[in-house]
C-alpha cells in the first residue's frame, strides 16, 4: 500500500482549491482530489481553509498571500517542512511542489520523494544545486522545461491536467473580444495583446492579477495602457468566473516573452473551447496543437496575419483536443506511475507521500506495492 502526500507551493502554505489564482495550488488541489477519487488515501498539507475530499494537515489558517500580517512566507514555509518532517516516517512517497527548500531535509531517503519544478530552470545557480543534490528525484512540467537540467535527476515529464467538468465548452463564442488572462508581469507582455486587439480593432478583456512585485511596472506601463478606447481591466477573477470569461471571448491571447514552464490558462481556454493564440516560447508549442487549437507565432505582425484563421477554429475540435491531453485523470495516473516506479527503484515497502499539498494510499484493489 502506498500514501502520497502534497503541500501547499511556494509561497507556503496556499489555500487549495485557491479562491482566485494560483496555478500551482489548482494543480495541487486537482490532483489531490483525482488521487482520492482513483481510490488513494490522500494527506494534503495546506492552509486550515482549504477545501479537500483529503486528510487535511493544517499548515496556517488561511493561505498566507491573503494574509495581509504575513511578510515573510519562509518562516511559515520551514515550520510546515519540520511539521513534513516529523510525519514523514507515515508515508511511502513525499511528493513536493515546494521548490528546493526540502531538499536538504529529505536528501537522505530520496527514492521516497518526487519534487515537481513548478518555475523556470533556466537559472545559473540552479545547476549547481542540483549537482549538490543529485540523487533527488524530479519531476518537469514541459519538456522544455527540463532542458536548462539536463543532467539532473528526472524521474519523468508530466503535463498539467485539469478535471473535464471543471469549465464546460462553449461552442459558439457569445462575447466578441479577446481574452488575456492570468498575471501581469514584464515576461507575460499584456502590452502585446493591447497591440494586437487594437491592431484588429476588437475590444480586450483582462483578467489578471498583479504581484506586489510588478505593483511598480504596472502603474508605470500598463495602467495608462487601460484607458485606451476597448480595453477593459477586470482584475483577478475566480474559478467561478474561469468558465465564463474564456468561454465567451473569440480567442485567448498568450504574448509571453519568456521561457513559460507550462502555462495553465492555455488548457483552460481549451477546455471551454476557446482557441489560443500564443508567442513561442517555453513550453507554448508543447501545448498548442497549431492549426487546431489554436497558433503559435513569433511576432506581432504574425499574430495578426492569423486572426482570422484563429476565429474560424472548430471550437468543438479545441475541446476535444483539451479531453484527449490535457485531462486530470491522465495526469493523476503519470503521478502515480511515477511513484510506483520509485517505491520499486528503492525497493519500499510501504509509503509513498505527495509534498504540496497530498498523501494517498491505494484502495485494495490498487496495485501492493510491498
Amino acid at each position: 500500500m502506498f500514501e502520497y502526500e502534497n503541500r501547499p507551493d511556494r509561497a507556503s502554505h496556499r489555500k487549495c482549491a485557491p479562491r482566485r489564482y494560483g496555478g500551482t495550488e489548482r494543480i495541487v488541489s486537482y490532483l489531490t482530489e483525482e488521487l482520492v477519487k482513483q481510490g488513494h488515501d490522500v494527506t494534503l498539507f495546506a492552509s486550515g481553509d482549504s477545501l479537500t475530499s483529503a486528510r487535511l494537515v493544517p499548515c496556517s489558517k488561511q493561505a498566507l498571500r491573503l494574509d495581509r500580517s504575513v511578510r515573510d512566507h519562509i518562516p511559515h514555509f520551514m515550520v510546515m517542512l519540520d511539521k513534513v518532517r516529523r510525519m514523514a516516517s507515515r508515508f511511502d512517497m513525499l511528493h513536493f511542489h515546494v521548490d528546493q527548500f526540502h531538499f536538504p531535509l529529505f536528501n537522505g531517503s530520496p527514492a521516497h520523494t518526487v519534487t515537481t519544478l513548478h518555475g523556470r530552470q533556466d537559472l545559473p545557480d540552479l545547476k549547481l544545486f542540483y549537482a549538490c543534490f543529485a540523487d533527488m528525484p524530479l519531476v518537469a512540467i514541459s519538456g522544455v522545461q527540463r532542458l536548462a537540467i539536463g543532467s539532473a535527476n528526472f524521474a519523468g515529464t508530466v503535463l498539467h491536467g485539469l478535471p473535464r467538468d471543471l469549465l464546460a465548452a462553449t461552442l459558439h463564442a457569445r462575447g466578441s473580444y479577446l481574452a488575456f488572462l492570468g498575471r501581469i508581469a514584464p515576461e507575460k507582455r499584456v502590452d502585446r495583446a493591447i497591440d494586437i486587439a487594437r491592431a484588429v480593432g476588437l475590444p480586450l478583456k483582462i483578467a489578471a492579477k498583479v504581484d506586489r512585485v510588478d505593483q511598480a511596472y504596472f502603474e508605470r506601463d500598463i495602467r495608462p495602457l487601460l484607458k485606451l478606447p476597448g480595453i477593459e481591466y477586470i482584475g483577478e477573477i475566480d474559478e467561478r468566473a474561469k468558465g465564463k470569461f474564456p468561454g465567451d471571448a473569440l480567442a485567448l491571447l498568450f504574448p509571453i516573452d519568456w521561457p513559460e514552464p507550462f502555462g495553465l490558462v492555455m488548457i483552460e481556454a481549451m477546455a471551454c473551447g476557446t482557441p489560443v493564440l500564443a508567442f513561442r516560447h517555453g513550453s507554448v508549442p508543447e501545448v498548442i496543437d497549431d492549426g487546431i487549437t489554436g497558433y503559435v507565432v513569433d511576432s506581432v505582425d504574425e499574430a495578426l496575419l492569423k486572426m482570422g484563421s484563429l476565429h474560424a477554429l472548430d471550437r468543438g475540435r479545441v475541446r476535444c483536443r483539451f479531453e484527449e491531453r490535457f485531462s486530470v485523470a491522465r495526469m493523476a495516473s503519470d503521478y502515480v506511475r511515477i511513484y510506483q516506479s520509485q517505491l520499486q527503484a528503492g525497493d519500499s515497502t510501504h509509503r509513498l507521500e505527495v509534498l504540496n499539498g497530498k498523501v494517498a494510499r491505494p484502495a485494495k484493489s490498487s496495485p501492493a506495492l510491498v
